[in-house]
Order: structure tokens, then C-alpha cells, then sequence
């Protein structure tokens, strides 16, 4: 009796294993500014790695076994004999850490066409409207979501005149173009705009205290009133300067300051601590959002087979655009991807360095049915 007691609460052995690839590029990313701020050399990969581990604490129970498969492809490498290589594999569930340009890359090749592919690094907009590709998820929010979320806060608190200081950077713009969409969308007005010009050299000893902070207050002086300074500076070349040396005392928002972003680590909410610890005892470091990202496809593929019963890609796609998938994701409500352009559905934080400011959609902005 006690054998066969034993027995029953044995997990099933594996019916099903299912793959899924983690595709990266490594391109050269700059030190941080500050030396408090740790250099992450797995962004991604860690958040994907726990999600593994995740899916198996259910997968166990029903038969299903998810292993990962990793390749990181040096930068501007073979990208398309990585893909050749995965789909030959068999794999054809890819999370793609990957810029733009190489995602659609990746996504053109005639082994992706019936892949489902989950872009947890491209923000781009484009890839959502123009250069949207019916085999691309995206669990990485775009800038445009970023950028409606923290114009919702800022007309929440009636702060409706804006300074853009943008750098010269491609992203830059994007992002800046993504403010100018949000400004107009939710009543704000851009009083003046400014750009800051990159001269090369090192980021952190060139730049004495003295000389940044000439150089901020003679950026931010003499412009009409205005509420808050809204800062475009994906590429971290001057954002991080400005708080507290504008010429006027405003608050700084945007890519620096109070920042709209997918996860960061002073989430707590809705159990979002378990996550955080987690994390931190897996990787040794706090979870980025990038991490977050791959994460949440990871999961998002786990959820599927789990209710699908298959790891077949077409079954998997349909479920994941069907109104029955659901994502639990730390965030207080189930995520969803939309049907349209596949991108994932998520409150998007508000957060200064080190504190939680706020959730976005804010009270007034909630969608009429979603």
C-alpha cells in the first residue's frame, strides 16, 4: 500500500518535451554611468532561464518536460545560420533578444515562416505597425506604450507643459517621436524642444561635476514655463545629468528620472516580491526588464502548452491569440496579447530609481473593454 501511495504522488514521466530557443546577439553595450549600478552581462537570458524553471514546476505534474536551447550570436555574426540551425533542431518556439533590423531578419527566414518567434529587446514601433510580421509576439512593451503611459501620470497630475530634451541618437528620436504621439493623445503641450549633442570621450571621467553641471544648466536655461522636462536619451549619454541641474526647479521624466518601464526592481505588488527573490538567488543581481521580457515569453509559451496540451508552433500561435489565453505576470490583472499586432498587454510601471511612483493606465484611462 505505502508503495502504491508512493507512487501516485510521483510526478508523470515526460509524454511531451518542448524546446524552446533563446536567440541573442551580443552587441557591445556602454557602462553604466554610476558605478552603484551593476553591469549585467545575461540581461534576458536570467529571466528566461527562471522561466524555465517555472514552466517545469508545472510541466511536471502533466507529463510536459522544457528544456532551452541558448545560442548568442557574436555581434553582426550569422544570424541566419543560427536560425537555420534552430529550425533544423526542430525548434521553432524562438525568444528573440535581438535589435529591430535582426529580429525581421530572423523572422524573414524562409525555417521562421511557421515559427512563433517572442521579441523580448525590440521597442521599435514600427515592428508593431509597418513592419509587423505575423510569425513576432512581443513581450518587450514599444515606445509608444511607454510613452502613453507616463503622459497618462503626468495629465493624472495636471502637469500638461513639457520640455522634450532629446539626444541625436536614432533611438533618441524614436523615442521622442513617441512623446510627441503621447502629448497629443492625452492634452499635454511641448512648450519648447532641445537636443543634446554627443562629443566623444569617456563617459564618466571626462565630464568632471563642475563642467556637467554647467553644461545641464546652460541646456535647460532660459525656455518658457513649463511643468515637467521630458528627456529622450535612450542611448544614457547625458539623461542621467539633468536631475537636479536644470536651470529651472522642475521634475525630470522620460528616458531618466521618473521612468515608464515593463518591470524594475522596487515591484512589489501582487506577489512581486517572490519573483524578486527569486531572481536575485538565481542570478545573483536584481531583474531588468529586458529579464523581465523573456521571462514573460517563456512563460507565455509554457501557459499554452499547458492548456493546449501541444508544442506544436501553429497550435501554440492560435492559443495565444485566442480570448481563453491568460499570462499571471506580477502585475495585478492577466495579460494578453493583442490579435492585431501580437503585442503583449501590460500595465506599465512609473518608477524613479529606486521607488515606485505609480501604474499606468491610470483611473479615467482604462480601456473601454480590455
Amino acid at each position: 500500500t505505502a508503495s502504491r501511495v508512493a507512487a501516485a504522488e510521483q510526478p508523470a514521466a515526460p509524454k511531451l518535451t518542448v524546446t524552446i530557443g533563446y536567440l541573442g546577439e551580443a552587441i557591445p553595450e556602454p557602462e553604466p554611468l554610476s558605478l552603484v549600478e551593476p553591469v549585467a552581462k545575461d540581461k534576458g537570458l536570467a529571466g528566461a532561464r527562471l522561466a524555465i524553471v517555472d514552466n517545469q514546476t508545472t510541466g511536471r505534474f502533466l507529463g510536459q518536460d522544457f528544456k532551452l536551447d541558448e545560442t548568442v550570436v557574436p555581434a553582426g555574426g550569422d544570424l541566419a545560420g543560427a536560425g537555420a540551425a534552430l529550425a533544423g533542431k526542430g525548434i521553432k518556439l524562438v525568444v528573440a533578444d535581438l535589435p529591430a533590423d535582426r529580429l525581421l531578419q530572423l523572422a524573414d527566414l524562409p525555417e521562421m515562416k511557421d515559427a512563433v518567434i517572442l521579441n523580448a529587446r525590440a521597442e521599435d514601433d514600427r515592428l508593431r505597425v509597418s513592419d509587423c510580421r505575423a510569425n513576432v509576439f512581443h513581450t518587450i512593451p514599444n515606445r509608444a506604450m511607454k510613452a502613453d503611459a507616463l503622459a497618462q501620470y503626468l495629465a493624472f497630475k495636471r502637469w500638461t507643459r513639457w520640455v522634450l530634451v532629446s539626444g541625436t541618437l536614432d533611438d533618441d528620436k524614436a523615442f521622442a517621436d513617441a512623446i510627441r504621439r503621447a502629448a497629443k493623445r492625452y492634452g499635454a503641450q511641448i512648450v519648447e524642444e532641445r537636443g543634446y549633442e554627443f562629443k566623444a570621450g569617456s563617459r564618466r571621467s571626462d565630464t568632471g561635476e563642475q563642467q556637467v553641471q554647467r553644461q545641464m544648466t546652460q541646456l535647460t536655461q532660459r525656455l518658457p514655463d513649463y511643468d515637467v522636462l521630458v528627456v529622450a536619451d535612450e542611448s544614457e549619454v547625458f539623461g542621467e545629468y539633468l536631475p537636479y541641474r536644470t536651470w529651472d526647479a522642475r521634475p525630470v521624466a522620460g528616458t531618466q528620472g521618473l521612468v515608464p518601464t515593463a518591470w524594475h526592481r522596487s515591484q512589489e505588488q501582487w506577489g512581486g516580491t517572490q519573483i524578486q527573490r527569486r531572481f536575485q538567488k538565481a542570478s545573483g543581481r536584481w531583474m531588468l526588464e529586458r529579464d523581465y521580457a523573456a521571462w514573460a515569453a517563456v512563460r507565455a509559451v509554457g501557459e499554452a502548452v499547458t492548456r493546449t496540451g501541444s508544442g506544436d508552433p501553429a497550435a501554440i500561435r492560435s492559443y495565444l491569440v485566442s480570448p481563453d489565453f491568460q499570462l499571471g505576470a506580477f502585475k495585478g490583472v492577466p495579460l494578453t496579447f493583442r490579435s492585431w499586432d501580437q503585442q503583449l498587454r501590460q500595465p506599465m510601471l512609473l518608477a524613479s530609481p529606486l521607488m515606485l511612483v505609480s501604474v499606468s493606465p491610470q483611473d479615467g484611462f482604462l480601456h473601454q473593454r480590455t
